[in-house]
C-alpha cells in the first residue's frame, strides 16, 4: 500500500493558531479579490463568527456578499443558488466559513461558476475541467477537514444519495485553522466531528492508495484523536484540548484527501443522504463495523492503528482490542451503536448497500466488496 509507489500529494497553503480568523481580509486581498461571496450558515452566524470576518475584510476595503442558505447535508440545489448569487453579484473570490456543509457547498459553487454546468456533472473524480476561483476556508469544527480536501459532498434531492466530488480543483487556495472557533461547538456537535476525523485517518491509513506522505498524517491524527476527544468531551471550554481536535481534523484531512477512504464513508454517505443525519455520526457507528470487515486485508496496518490508540501491539486478539477501543470511543462520545437506533428501517438496507457499492470511495477500499458483502456489513450494523 506504501512505499515507492508514484503519488501525488495536494494540499493549500495554511495557516494554523489562535487569530488565524482575523487574517481573511489580508489573505483575501494577496488572492487578488475583489468583491468576496461568503459562504456560512445560520448556526455559524448565531455563533458570532461571522462578524469578525466580515470586519476583516472591512479593514482591506473589500466588497462581500453574504451567503447563508446552507444546512447540513448539502444539495445540488443549494449549490446551484449559490452559484446565481455569486455570479449576479460579480463576485471573483469564495470565502467558507463554518463546517464541512459549509465549506463543501462554497467550493461546489466555485466549480459551477467557472464551468457553467451543473454540479451533478462535476460527480465522480477528476471531472473539473476549468480552474475554479480563488477560495479560502475557515473551518468552525474540527472534523470535516474540507478545508484541505479535494472533496466536495452534495446531496442529490432526487435520489437522497450523498455525492462525492474529488478533483484537485477544488483543493481550496488557503486554510485560516482558528481552534478558537470550535469552542462554540455543543458536546454532540464536538463528538460527531471528533470521531468524523478519526475515521478519515483510520480508512486513509488502510487505503489501497496510502502513502509514506499520508501514512504520518493518518497515524499522527489518530493518535490525537486518542488523547484529545475525551478531554473535549469532558471540558468543552479547554483550549488546549480543542487544538489538539483542530490538528488532528487537519493531520487526517491531509490524509484522506491524498489516500481517499473507503467503505465506512462509501455506506456513510448514503445513510447520511437518505436519513439526512450528520455525517460524522454516519460514520463513527459504521467506523467499527468496517474495520471488521477489512482487518484480514491489512492486520499489521490496523494493529498500529490500536497502537496509535493506546493498545499493544502484542495484544492476543488485535482486532477484538482494536474494536473495544472504538466502542468505548463512540459510547462515552453518546453516538447510538446500531442503525436501527437512528431510524432506519431493515427493508432499507438493499438500496444503501447499492449506492454504497457505487461510490468511488470503494475504489480505495482494503478489499473488493460486491452489494451482497455490503448489504451484509449493514445488516451487521443494524
Amino acid at each position: 500500500m506504501s512505499g515507492f509507489a508514484l503519488r501525488k500529494f495536494v494540499a493549500p497553503e495554511i495557516l494554523f493558531g489562535g487569530g488565524a480568523l482575523s487574517l481573511a481580509g489580508q489573505y483575501a486581498r494577496n488572492l487578488g479579490g475583489g468583491r468576496v461571496f461568503v459562504a456560512t450558515d445560520p448556526g455559524v452566524i448565531e455563533a458570532g463568527w461571522l462578524e469578525p470576518v466580515l470586519e476583516s475584510l472591512d479593514q482591506e476595503d473589500l466588497e462581500y456578499t453574504v451567503f447563508s442558505d446552507i444546512r447540513p447535508n448539502p444539495t445540488a440545489s443549494m449549490v446551484m443558488a449559490g452559484a446565481r448569487v455569486f455570479a449576479d453579484e460579480r463576485c471573483d473570490l469564495i470565502l467558507a466559513l463554518g463546517g464541512g456543509s459549509s465549506m463543501d457547498c462554497a467550493k461546489a459553487v466555485g466549480a459551477v461558476h467557472a464551468n457553467g454546468a451543473h454540479v451533478r456533472e462535476f460527480v465522480g473524480v477528476d471531472r473539473i475541467p476549468l480552474p475554479c476561483p480563488p477560495v479560502i476556508c475557515i473551518p468552525t469544527t474540527a472534523g470535516s477537514a474540507a478545508d484541505v480536501s479535494q472533496f466536495s459532498i452534495i446531496k442529490n434531492e432526487g435520489t437522497k444519495v450523498k455525492n462525492a466530488i474529488v478533483s484537485k480543483s477544488i483543493v481550496p487556495d488557503v486554510a485560516l485553522v482558528d481552534p478558537e472557533t470550535t469552542l462554540t461547538m455543543d458536546r454532540n456537535l464536538t463528538a460527531a466531528t471528533g470521531l468524523d476525523a478519526l475515521t478519515h485517518a483510520v480508512e486513509a491509513y488502510v487505503s489501497r492508495a496510502s502513502s509514506d506522505l499520508t501514512d504520518l498524517h493518518a497515524l499522527q491524527a489518530i493518535r490525537l484523536v486518542g488523547e484529545f476527544l475525551p478531554k473535549a468531551l469532558d471540558n468543552l471550554s479547554d483550549i488546549d484540548s480543542r487544538t489538539g481536535m483542530m490538528l488532528a481534523s487537519l493531520h487526517a484531512g491531509l490524509a484522506f484527501s491524498n489516500a481517499s477512504l473507503g467503505v465506512v464513508h462509501a455506506l456513510s454517505h448514503s445513510l447520511g443522504g437518505l436519513l439526512d443525519l450528520p455525517h460524522g455520526e454516519c460514520n463513527s457507528l459504521l467506523l467499527r463495523w468496517g474495520v471488521e470487515a477489512n482487518f484480514s486485508a491489512a492486520p499489521e496496518r490496523y494493529t498500529r492503528i490500536l497502537e496509535a490508540l493506546g493498545g499493544s501491539a502484542s495484544s492476543p486478539d488485535p482486532m477484538k482490542e482494536l474494536l473495544d477501543r472504538l466502542d468505548a470511543l463512540r459510547s462515552s462520545a453518546g453516538i447510538p451503536g446500531r442503525l436501527r437506533d437512528l431510524g432506519l428501517g431493515e427493508e432499507q438496507l438493499p438500496a444503501l448497500a447499492k449506492a454504497g457499492e457505487e461510490d468511488p470511495c470503494m475504489l480505495t477500499n482494503p478489499l473488493p466488496f460486491n452489494h451482497e458483502e455490503l448489504e451484509a456489513l449493514l445488516r451487521n450494523a443494524y
